[in-house]
């Protein structure tokens, strides 16, 4: 076999490149981050909108962490401020998009989910009931 492993890896390398552990965190990386793309696309076409997807945050997140890990090995200090601050408007993004699924309002009458801020239900037009949160209770020792 060792034809065959000379024929897919001309010199010990594939593609030209010999590969590592940390080759492949840093390519996993650019194919995480990359594939955002296609998310965002995929949505945007469905929706015939712009659309930018929780997944499309989620891939830029996991991507650039995993090319922040191989830059910091690889010590590379413009690699490394490139993908240094990234991670904050990708969590933050998320975050807002955690939030605004969560305030989103029940129709009473349909179960249907409906935008946050909606008076009307969109399905069947029934009024909708603003959430209101629970009073919050004293903090002291139960009795």
């Amino acid at each position: 076999m060792d034809w065959l492993e000379q024929l897919l890896f001309p010199g010990g390398q594939f593609l030209g490149i010999r590969w590592s552990v940390w080759k492949v965190i840093g390519w996993t990386g650019n194919l995480i981050f990359f594939s955002r793309f296609f998310v965002q696309w995929y949505a945007t076409e469905k929706l015939k909108r712009v659309v930018v997807p929780p997944a499309f945050w989620w891939l830029s997140l996991v991507g650039s962490l995993l090319l922040l890990i191989y830059a910091i090995r690889q010590r590379d200090s413009v690699f490394i401020f490139a993908y240094l601050f990234t991670w904050i408007p990708y969590i933050r993004n998320l975050v807002i998009h955690h939030r605004y699924v969560h305030a989103h309002l029940e129709c009473l009458a349909c179960g249907q989910r409906c935008p946050p801020h909606s008076r009307f239900c969109l399905a069947c037009g029934a009024p909708l009931v603003a959430r209101v949160p629970a009073p919050a209770r004293p903090a002291g020792p139960a009795q």
